[in-house]
């Protein structure tokens, strides 16, 4: 691996993972342009089937699994007050972390995608008024994750997931001293607290606190002004006061009271941390596959897709998918079929993973890396790509 300074030349990945056969000729280019026309007219097809047959069979899907998911919560609060040895207490743990998991991957990051809401009767199924039991912002997310990372995925300078906090997940962002401590800052502490940290990414604390990559570097300083920082404060705080009080204070303490013992109250809280953090690390390995690794594309700033086969094209290549069995692809939302995810954000995760072979077979059609492996493997690539980038230090170059 090449650790990159801010003067070095990066390789253009459109270049390379998009030519023709014949690299130096007028023919190659409009050949190529050719193919990912067809490329992407056979995307289209895929979409134009899949969205017809969306409708009220897809809210109703939603609709039971937010009724199983809420009556999960019931039972593992239920658990968690009135368990009395250890199995019981865990299985509370396990039902209160599965309500949480369904909550934000399956059902809420669907649902803030807008996924229903061009459906008669989505109630609070959609997007701008859905309330998500996890602590980030709804809003913020929508606008950071929607439009600013499914538009210009893996773009430098545009996607705000190639700056993660003091993390640095591509060699686009310049290497500095704090890199060092990525690795274990990203396993032992972003993992562990994964909706928090993002929850801080998407309200702009984490840019205030840590700057954010080449936009930093290339584009001035983040906006550091009093009224910056007062409304990125009190945007993050409108998710975390009534997640971290209802979780950590009030039914905690309806523990406490009911049995008039403050062991009870202990023993909720921790229950709850529990749940929230089996929730922060399984999706944290969820989404550390998504778009890192050393052979996923990046693209230099300024980047722009020369019409919809290409950015169909570079969805596909910036993208890794993982295979696990159903149950576990409910648990991750979909985001295993994180191609199909990005090439169609409206369509739910169930109709992904229907059309994902469909796809792999145009893919691969058309010349284009339909990148897949097990989640292990994704994840062991991802993390294996993301410690040597910290290992780099500035202005050298390391083997």
């Amino acid at each position: 691996m090449t650790c990159l300074t801010p003067s070095t030349p990066l390789p253009d990945p459109l270049a390379q993972g998009f030519s023709g056969s014949d690299a130096s000729g007028e023919s190659s280019h409009l050949g190529d342009r050719k193919r990912l026309e067809r490329f992407g007219e056979a995307i289209d097809a895929i979409r134009i089937r899949a969205e017809a047959d969306f409708g009220a069979q897809d809210l109703t899907r939603v609709r039971r699994l937010n009724w199983f998911s809420c009556g999960m919560e019931v039972v593992g609060r239920t658990l968690l007050n009135f368990s009395l040895e250890p199995f019981t207490f865990l299985a509370g743990v396990g039902a209160l972390w599965v309500h949480k998991q369904l909550q934000t991957v399956e059902i809420g990051h669907t649902v803030l995608h807008g996924v229903y809401d061009r459906l008669d009767g989505a109630g609070r199924f959609n997007s701008r008024t859905f309330s998500w039991d996890t602590p980030i912002h709804e809003a913020s997310w929508r606008q950071g994750h929607n439009v600013e990372h499914h538009h210009f995925t893996n773009v430098a300078g545009k996607d705000p997931d190639m700056n993660f906090g003091p993390a640095r997940l591509t060699e686009r962002t310049p290497h500095k001293w704090f890199h060092h401590l990525q690795f274990p800052f990203l396993v032992a502490i972003l993992a562990p607290n994964f909706t928090f940290f993002v929850n801080l990414h998407f309200t702009g604390l984490n840019d205030l606190y840590f700057g954010n990559g080449r936009a930093d570097e290339y584009h001035g300083e983040t906006d550091r002004s009093w009224k910056a920082i007062k409304a990125a404060h009190l945007t993050a705080l409108r998710k975390f006061a009534p997640y971290y009080l209802k979780n950590y204070l009030f039914f905690p303490l309806i523990a406490g009271l009911m049995f008039w013992n403050m062991a009870m109250f202990w023993k909720v809280l921790l229950g709850n941390w529990m749940a929230d953090t089996l929730r922060d690390i399984y999706s944290a390995a969820t989404i550390y596959c998504g778009h890192t690794g050393e052979e996923v594309a990046d693209f230099p700033e300024g980047t722009r897709a020369s019409g919809k086969g290409e950015w169909y094209a570079m969805q596909v290549e910036a993208t890794n998918n993982f295979e696990v069995c159903l149950p576990i692809s409910i648990l991750c939302g979909g985001l295993d079929r994180q191609i199909e995810h990005h090439l169609f954000p409206k369509l739910p995760p169930d109709r992904l993973r229907k059309i994902a072979p469909e796809v792999r077979a145009v893919c691969d059609a058309h010349g284009v890396t339909y990148r897949t492996d097990t989640w292990w493997g994704t994840l062991k690539k991802a993390l294996v790509h993301m410690r040597n980038l910290s290992v780099c230090e500035l202005g050298r170059a390391a083997a």
